[in-house]
């Protein structure tokens, strides 16, 4: 591998792009068993690219799609322990409650999966709770759009 490859700007270049790609697949309706495979390698490759030059926030957002993306492909315990590794790091790190209440959202969404309904019902109420101090009406519509998907699920 090149130095360039460890440079600050082309890891910023790869968690971005491969993050973004997570996403167009996430967005299908109906993916191909390559490229569900596709999406967790690009989640998590997402992921170490922040882990090299990203900041708490970045971690955090990143566990929370390695999360999704293993809900989405049916993988409960993957799904959970990303769930709180997110809900940590948004923690730990004092983030704004948009980012704890996507963290609470991972987990409830992974513990819908693993049926457990307990922990569906207190990440679902500690998302609300976060949700109601999110002070930007664009990421609050954002998250009580996916914890409305849940609850009605």
């Amino acid at each position: 591998m090149s130095d360039d490859a460890h440079e600050p700007q082309t890891h910023r270049q790869l968690a971005v792009s491969l993050f973004n790609r997570t996403w167009e697949l996430l967005d299908k309706e109906v993916r191909t068993e390559a490229e569900q495979a596709e999406m967790l390698t690009a989640a998590f490759a997402s992921r170490y690219h922040w882990l090299q030059i990203g900041e708490p926030r970045n971690f955090s957002v990143s566990d929370w799609q390695v999360s999704r993306v293993a809900a989405v492909l049916g993988y409960p315990e993957l799904a959970v322990e990303y769930g709180k590794r997110s809900l940590h790091v948004a923690s730990l790190a004092g983030l704004a409650p948009f980012y704890v209440g996507y963290a609470h959202e991972a987990l409830a969404r992974a513990a819908r999966l693993a049926g457990n309904r307990d922990d569906v019902k207190n990440h679902l109420e500690a998302a609300t709770d976060m949700l109601g101090l999110v002070e930007d009406a664009g990421e609050r519509e954002l998250l009580a759009g996916d914890l409305s998907e849940i609850g009605g699920s």
